[in-house]
């Protein structure tokens, strides 16, 4: 990261350690070669590390098994992959899937794809007052058609993290699965998906400071065996005839052609980088830097702060008068990166009243004197719109 910056845009991807770099350097440089399909020795070194790497993963969420962990390009195609191979297949007219407002867009797009063509309802659970999802209201208003609830772990817009047990325990004493979406969630609070209960957990390499282009759907064993393909190709089968073909087991009936080999290494990497901080740490330290952020724009009577108090690693505002886009800006003048806009929840900004926030998010590699920036270039906001 270039020296003089402020870096306040994690949540939308986080840069990279030098460490994840090199590994990425090094697995197109020094030890390239395809997986699963060599008979030469680098071929059979470098699946060695591709399933390490899967079996890392599994460790880092606390899978039962590496063979629940499918790798993907992101947890856009998690998401898609669960809506197409077990949603699609499990639903039926007259079912429901219910969802929160505070969801991504590709919590959300997937699901009405299904539901158009299945016959399917969807609900949403509203917020608490703190724009938390709420949980008493989703326990109110679930019922038996409910068959799949797919919720973020933690929100990109409001950072509040959900209490993914109890939203377990609602989901499946109705008989339904619950899906997480855990990009925000992953790199800043330990993950366990056996004691989260959850059914499928989804997250992006590249939020967790690894490579673009890589990420992880965790299924339970029973549903990714009960599931079809999601694409046909090579490495994804048992035999191919013309007459007919069969299916290798997950997580290789998932992971159709050739993968994205560096990016898993730069994803174990990524991880091993993580861990070796410690996510207890992590957590301290980015809460420390929201707290302090939040208490700097509490000092201007024109802001409005969204999300409950104790966010993970993210602070979202309004300015009265002054547009997101500008504030974005304006701060960029000063070396301060932030977002601006909707954070793909367009209909979280509806049930706000507001086409937009201003967004900052903090990582690892953030200090006190990047929030001393930003509160900075938040007064030089207020001075020019004044």
């Amino acid at each position: 990261m270039p020296a003089g910056w402020a870096y306040l845009d994690t949540a939308a991807t986080a840069q990279k350690p030098q460490v994840v770099i090199d590994a990425i350097t090094r697995g197109y440089d020094t030890t390239y070669a395809t997986v699963h399909r060599g008979v030469y020795q680098r071929s059979a070194d470098m699946t060695l590390a591709y399933e390490a790497a899967r079996e890392r993963v599994a460790r880092f969420i606390g899978a039962a098994s590496p063979n629940e962990c499918v790798f993907v390009r992101g947890a856009t195609e998690g998401i898609n992959l669960v809506a197409q191979c077990w949603a699609a297949t499990q639903l039926k007219a007259g079912d429901r899937i219910l969802l929160s407002l505070l969801e991504h867009h590709s919590n959300i797009v997937p699901w009405q794809m299904v539901a158009e063509r299945m016959g399917v309802g969807i609900d949403v659970i509203p917020l608490t007052a703190d724009h938390a999802i709420d949980l008493d209201a989703m326990a109110a208003m679930i019922r038996p058609e409910h068959k799949l609830v797919a919720l973020a772990h933690v929100s990109n817009v409001t950072g509040a993290v959900l209490d993914a047990r109890r939203a377990a325990d609602i989901a499946h004493r109705n008989g339904a699965r619950l899906l997480l979406d855990g990009c925000q969630a992953v790199a800043r609070i330990a993950v366990d998906v056996e004691a989260l209960g959850c059914d499928f957990y989804v997250f992006s390499g590249h939020k967790l400071y690894g490579p673009t282009g890589i990420g992880v759907l965790w299924g339970r064993a029973e549903l990714l065996e009960a599931m079809p393909p999601y694409q046909g190709g090579g490495a994804m089968i048992d035999k191919v005839s013309f007459e007919r073909t069969t299916y290798a087991p997950p997580p290789a009936r998932f992971e159709a052609g050739t993968p994205h080999i560096v990016g898993v290494l730069g994803l174990r990497t990524a991880i091993d980088y993580v861990d070796g901080i410690g996510l207890g740490a992590i957590h301290a330290h980015e809460t420390a830097l929201v707290h302090a952020a939040r208490e700097a724009l509490r000092g201007f009577n024109s802001v409005t702060l969204y999300g409950p108090e104790e966010s993970a690693g993210i602070v979202s505002f309004a300015i009265e008068g002054v547009h997101p886009h500008d504030i974005g800006t304006i701060l960029d003048e000063g070396h301060v990166a932030i977002r601006a806009g909707h954070h793909c929840a367009q209909p979280l900004m509806d049930a706000l009243g507001i086409p937009a926030t201003a967004r900052a998010s903090f990582g690892v590699y953030n200090s006190p004197g990047d929030v001393e920036a930003f509160a900075r270039g938040i007064e030089r906001v207020t001075r020019i719109f004044g």
